[in-house]
């Protein structure tokens, strides 16, 4: 069990250290508290909050390994080798890919109750 705290503690040090210091993390962040406040509001059921949940993993995951391997490529080629800029640019498009699905799966399960929402107030 101390092992596992241990490698918990680094897991947290390392999700810390990616939102304090990468701009797109915060954005991750803000749109995940967004979706969130959307979910409760549109009172979601367990599924489709399951999903939102999973997508919101999804990208804040991939931001932090985009993370790690920008930071491993900068120490490994501080000079910018052909190499490295594909390797954090097929990371960074990952991210991009997640976070575009994320957008389109959130438009399909909040856009109907939101539009409703709103077409009920005008």
């Amino acid at each position: 069990m101390k092992r596992f705290m241990r490698s918990a503690a680094y897991a947290w040090a390392g999700l810390c250290f990616a939102f304090r210091t990468q701009r797109n993390m915060k954005y991750h962040a803000a749109a995940a508290v967004l979706a969130c406040g959307l979910s409760a509001l549109m009172g979601l059921n367990r599924i489709e909050w399951a999903i939102i949940l999973m997508m919101i993993a999804l990208v804040i995951a991939l931001e932090a390994v985009n993370t790690a391997i920008e930071k491993a490529v900068d120490l490994a080629s501080p000079n910018v080798h052909p190499l490295a800029k594909t390797a954090k640019d097929a990371a960074a498009g990952a991210v991009l890919l997640a976070a575009a699905a994320s957008i389109i799966i959130g438009l399909l399960i909040l856009g109907p109750p939101l539009w409703h929402l709103i077409r009920s107030k005008i």
